[in-house]
């Protein structure tokens, strides 16, 4: 599910046209008409779908939550993404989708949640973030952490350079996040996420580029 530019979508596009991301993506979903992740699923030969609230021209919460659910019921996915979908998922959806709904946000979580994690971080100076890949709940950014990636915070670091590199590291721990579930390697304990065996650093090689 995406809103805007789909920098992760991309990635998880590759990850499985390269073989290696261990799912199949069925369907983008998207709330905004104008979102270039529509595009970039078109282009990768999926159905790009947009939301529309139920009932047509209701823009509270309960209406988008009803036309998301018509959706997923239609596509009936094992794991939903939201890669940069900007829409708070309301409690229906949530426990209709339990520790089957993915995230991932500019922060190392808790710090930061919300909107503007990367100016936050900026603004109080520290010296270390990241990005989270974490399962959904009822509140904002406060799912179980799947997997963090810690980023260095430079001196000449602006909103826009330090976003950059965040999102390198996202593109790295998303599909390999979504490849852990596809593996049946993750499993939620109250607000921790077990991962059985050891985590590799970035999803495997295609095969073809493993030299015997």
């Amino acid at each position: 599910m995406v809103s805007g530019e789909g920098s992760n979508l991309q990635a998880l596009l590759d990850a499985e046209a390269a073989g290696v991301l261990g799912a199949r993506i069925v369907a983008v979903l998207s709330d905004r008409p104008g979102a270039r992740a529509l595009e970039r699923a078109r282009t990768a030969g999926k159905p790009a779908v947009l939301l529309e609230p139920d009932p047509p021209g209701d823009t509270g919460r309960a209406a988008w939550d009803r036309a998301t659910l018509r959706e997923l019921d239609r596509w009936r996915p094992d794991l939903v993404v939201l890669a940069g979908y900007m829409r708070i998922l309301g409690p229906s959806v949530v426990a209709a989708y339990r520790h089957r709904i993915m995230n991932v946000h500019p922060s190392l979580l808790p710090a930061f949640p919300g909107r503007h994690a990367v100016r936050q971080a900026l603004a109080h100076g520290v010296k270390v973030t990241g990005c989270t890949v974490h399962f959904v709940d009822e509140g904002v950014d406060t799912g179980p952490i799947i997997l963090q990636a810690a980023v260095e915070v430079r001196e000449e670091d602006d909103e826009a350079s330090l976003t950059r590199r965040i999102q390198q590291e996202e593109h790295r721990i998303y599909p390999l996040a979504v490849w852990l579930f596809a593996n049946g390697r993750l499993e939620v304990e109250g607000r921790r996420v077990r991962v059985r065996g050891p985590v590799p650093e970035r999803l495997p090689a295609p095969v073809d580029e493993i030299v015997g």
